[in-house]
């Protein structure tokens, strides 16, 4: 019934079977069905309730209307209910109708607006998520449909550096938004015969970077060109002289194999660091000038303006081989798009929130305050350092606590993976042991007066300090030594 669902969507099917059992109940009804979609896409269902305060909402008063009986054990196979079993057909229908193979989170949540008067239903229209509004808006935009099997990772190149479509597989990466244009001319230059090879030329912070993560993400999610179905993108470090050896002698084996080209493209970062300043045609040099320029592999680097400039004076010949890819910094309200896209990754890293205030004010005060770099990147440094302020506030916690904490943290990474690797039966007995340490955690929390809740959002408040931080130090911590 699954085989075409993608790992997001059965993941939800999973947690909603999970919520069912936490209710005892004795069907997975709609309502659990909407507490998996909240617990496993939160990108998306932040998206349309736009606060957090409204999931939370959500989760109360589904547990006030519900009638809770003794839990039942999470080995029980339960049923779907027959709203349920219409909301499953309501999605495959929406899929088709937006012309997707898979069915995704996006097209469970369709499913549920179908099915007209049931609970989970009402629960979203109330909070003003409408049927017709929701159909738009995804239409409007690319879906994640299930991620590809691709070809393995040269071994020439293995040892290079981290295999970025592999942590777009993974779901490591965020999110990237408001840069098809840029997106675009990197998939247009790839495709060239000659200068194919693209310069990502923007400001410091101005978002190099999400760019090659976004074209890692739709080669996972085969939404490029034909040409670039079967490519991995590899970043190494170029700065390092070790890994500038590795890559020249792997390059030169390849051109000596006389093979036709390698499955992927190198992301080889800064410019400068393959062109030493005095050895035009030194290790960096030599890769650009030769391997690149013969068809056998494909590069992405990047540059500011001022040293594309530079490099374009010292090397005349990139013009042969490599063309630029103008990155424009973005604007206010573009950049807080971005900044509510990808926050969820600061937030599990500091493991905090912000509050839309702090997202709105990170936006509006970079720009105004903090003239050094470009948006959003001078955004995510302020969002940044103030969240490890807030952890700094917060003081160290009993080690009792912090143990609890570590425990919780691996059996989600066991349950995950085994979700991942469809082992449902490890999943519930880790989902389980979750519960049980969670409440252990509660239990420490109290005995030792640990509050979390008032401390661990990140305000605006928070941001201003930190620039006022800022203004008095010596220098500021994008600043090159």
């Amino acid at each position: 019934m699954f085989e075409r669902y993608t790992e997001k969507a059965r993941r939800v099917i999973f947690f909603a079977r999970y919520e069912a059992s936490q209710f005892g109940s004795p069907y997975i009804e709609t309502e659990h069905l909407l507490l998996g979609l909240l617990r496993e896409d939160k990108a998306l269902t932040n998206r349309f309730l736009r606060s957090h305060a409204s999931v939370e909402a959500i989760r109360k008063q589904i547990e006030a209307h519900t009638t809770i009986r003794e839990k039942t054990s999470t080995s029980l196979d339960l049923p779907l209910s027959n709203e349920n079993k219409r909301v499953m057909a309501y999605a495959a229908e929406e899929a088709e109708r937006l012309g997707h193979k898979h069915i995704g989170t996006e097209h469970l949540l369709l499913g549920l607006l179908r099915e007209e008067g049931c609970f989970a239903a009402d629960l979203l229209k109330e909070r003003g998520v409408k049927l017709e509004k929701v159909r738009e808006e995804l239409a409007s935009v690319s879906h994640e449909p299930e991620p590809r099997r691709l070809p393995e990772t040269p071994p020439q190149l293995s040892e290079i550096g981290r295999d970025l479509t592999q942590a777009a597989i993974e779901g490591q990466l965020g999110p990237v938004v408001g840069r098809d244009l840029e997106i675009e001319g990197v998939i247009e230059v790839l495709s060239n015969l000659r200068n194919g090879n693209p310069v990502l030329v923007g400001e410091s912070g101005a978002g190099k970077m999400a760019i090659v993560e976004a074209l890692a993400q739709r080669i996972v999610e085969g939404t490029v060109p034909a040409f670039l179905l079967e490519k991995r993108i590899l970043v190494f470090d170029a700065q390092l002289a070790s890994g500038r050896q590795i890559l020249r002698e792997q390059l030169q084996a390849l051109v000596r194999s006389g093979s036709d080209g390698i499955n992927a493209i190198l992301f080889a970062g800064d410019l400068r660091a393959l062109l030493p300043a005095g050895a035009v045609l030194g290790p960096g040099g030599e890769f650009l000038r030769s391997s690149p320029l013969q068809g056998k592999v494909r590069c992405v680097v990047t540059s500011t303006p001022a040293d594309y400039k530079e490099c374009l004076r010292a090397a005349p010949w990139l013009k042969d081989g490599f063309r630029a890819v103008y990155v424009r910094s973005l604007g206010v309200e573009e950049t807080l798009s971005v900044l509510k896209a990808r926050k969820e990754v600061y937030e599990k890293f500091h493991e905090v929130s912000y509050s839309e205030e702090a997202l709105v004010f990170a936006a509006q005060a970079a720009d105004s305050y903090l003239p050094d770099r470009a948006l959003p990147g001078k955004a995510f440094e302020l969002l940044d350092a103030a969240a490890a302020r807030v952890k700094m506030r917060q003081g160290a916690l009993p080690d009792e606590v912090i143990e609890a904490q570590k425990r919780i943290r691996f059996i989600v990474h066991r349950m995950d993976s085994a979700i991942a690797n469809h082992e449902f039966e490890k999943a519930r007995f880790y989902s389980d042991e979750e519960r049980k340490e969670r409440e252990n955690l509660r239990l420490l929390r109290e005995k030792y007066s640990v509050d979390e809740a008032p401390s661990n959002e990140v305000g605006r408040e928070d941001l201003e300090e930190v620039i006022a931080r800022w203004s008095i130090y010596p220098f500021r911590p994008w600043e090159e030594s």
